[in-house]
């Protein structure tokens, strides 16, 4: 008599969701994006600099830079930690990194910046296989919740 062992399948393709960001380090970026349009970025910078594996700190970052450089360099820290993350989380290159998860949206931010600015500093490949990298992780990034 042969053992029978029960086959373990897989739902398809894999998701992987990052841990949360610290609570305060929330706290903080949610403070520093409140503040005047003339006192924000130094607000997030600063935010930035005391959590520097911060994701959303980085992309919003990104996001008020003075200028198209300043914001692709702001994105690919942001996109390069997200990278080491996603690793850390058991992403092994491959399978959904969804919007719809919220602690996800910092990582995909700086991923979308990072292909927006290199579009704007010139750098054609590094647009489209962000834009390629982006919707093999979020097929529905067009249609997302923002």
């Amino acid at each position: 008599m042969t053992e029978q062992h029960p086959v373990s399948l897989t739902g398809g393709v894999p998701e992987t969701v990052l841990e949360p960001e610290p609570a305060d380090a929330l706290v903080a970026l949610d403070s520093a994006l409140a503040e005047p349009v003339d006192a924000r970025r130094a607000a997030v910078a600063t935010v930035v600099a005391r959590w520097p594996r911060f994701l959303d700190g980085w992309a919003r970052l990104g996001e008020l830079a003075r200028d198209d450089v300043e914001a692709y360099a702001c994105f690919r820290v942001g996109y390069h930690r997200g990278l080491d993350r996603l690793r850390q989380s058991g992403w092994r290159g491959s399978g959904y990194v969804r919007w719809a998860h919220e602690t996800n949206r910092g990582f995909l931010r700086a991923l979308d910046g990072l292909r927006t600015s290199a579009a704007a500093i010139g750098e054609a490949d590094e647009e489209q296989r962000c834009a390629e990298f982006l919707h093999q992780l979020e097929p529905d990034w067009e249609r997302r919740d923002r």
